[in-house]
């Protein structure tokens, strides 16, 4: 693997029982790219995210992250590099839990902060507000806030123990057309101005920002096609993908 690859799957399939998940799939991500993973509901997304996370073991196949090698390394080590935001997430947040709590939180990857807070974790933890554009709610409860404004807190609270690797699984589903703008700005902000590598799983082609050069489109649980965006997403394409 070339020092430069942060993530190298190696022919990765996934059996639940008899139904295969996934199928065959290699994919190699290098620093500082930012990739998307397209896909119909139900092609295996989500699997993969959580494969790459080290949350679900592969059937077969060889994974690599940040040149750790699954089965040989120490995964709780290796996952606090990274960042995993999907809705499942919010859903196990206090609603009435201050939102700076919350995405202090993140560090500790625990919600209800069990160790020492400091008061460079507070000035981070705004900061991270801040670079999500979203530092109008500081003083807020998370159950008073926007579906937008929820998601840019999620999103912040990975960002707190600076991940190398930010995995976003559809985050602007169940968003209306302003909020989804407005949370697709903050981040392709965040793509410019951290050094975090950023996979942005989605079905909707328009959220693709222009920081994402790279996509991978996955059918049926088998890899479709990869490569660069401007090749790849075409209307010949996208119409067999989603048939």
């Amino acid at each position: 693997m070339t020092m430069a690859s942060i993530i190298e799957l190696q022919n990765i399939s996934l059996h639940r029982g008899k139904t295969q998940i996934l199928k065959d799939i290699s994919w190699n991500i290098k620093k500082n790219e930012h990739w998307a993973l397209i896909g119909p509901n139900g092609a295996g997304k989500t699997s993969l995210l959580k494969i790459i996370s080290g949350n679900l073991w592969p059937s077969s196949g060889k994974v690599k992250v940040l040149g750790k090698e699954f089965g040989k390394a120490d995964l709780r080590e290796l996952k606090k590099s990274i960042g995993f935001v999907s809705s499942y997430l919010e859903e196990k947040i206090p609603s009435n839990e201050s939102i700076v709590n919350i995405i202090i939180s993140g560090k500790f990857a625990s919600f209800g902060v069990y160790e020492k807070v400091t008061e460079n974790d507070r000035k981070k933890a705004k900061r991270l507000l801040k670079l999500m554009n979203c530092d109008h709610i500081i003083g807020r409860d998370f159950n008073v806030i926007s579906q937008g404004e929820k998601q840019k807190v999620v999103i912040a609270r990975a960002l707190m123990a600076e991940p190398l690797i930010l995995l976003l699984d559809e985050p602007c589903i169940g968003l209306d057309m302003k909020a989804r703008e407005s949370l697709l700005a903050s981040i392709s902000k965040l793509c410019r101005e951290t050094k975090t590598t950023v996979i942005y799983v989605t079905h909707h082609i328009e959220e693709i920002f222009g920081e994402i050069k790279n996509v991978l489109l996955l059918k049926d649980g088998k890899m479709f096609m990869q490569g660069k965006k401007k090749k790849i997403l075409n209307k010949g394409n996208l119409d067999k993908m989603f048939n």
